[in-house]
């Protein structure tokens, strides 16, 4: 019985080939991608404040005691 090769595992491989390349060709004195240095760190900080931003709106953040009594009542109910 033979088993397909999962999609996540063929994403991996990609971005690993990519990575590599990138690296081969930088080490090499070309530039690759059209970015700067900054123009990177800033990208990085967009995605972690979007995402940071994302997580904390997605989840359930009481903060009173009423909030926190519900939550507490509720984690009860689904036992």
């Amino acid at each position: 019985m033979k088993r397909k090769i999962e999609k996540m595992t063929i994403v991996r491989t990609l971005v690993l080939a990519f990575a590599l390349i990138n690296q081969v060709l930088t080490i090499s004195g070309y530039n690759p991608l059209p970015f700067t240095d900054e123009d990177f760190g800033q990208a990085v900080s967009m995605v972690l404040t979007t995402g940071a931003s994302l997580w904390a709106w997605w989840k359930n953040n009481s903060f009173t005691q009423a909030a926190i009594t519900a939550d507490e009542h509720l984690k009860d109910l689904r036992k």
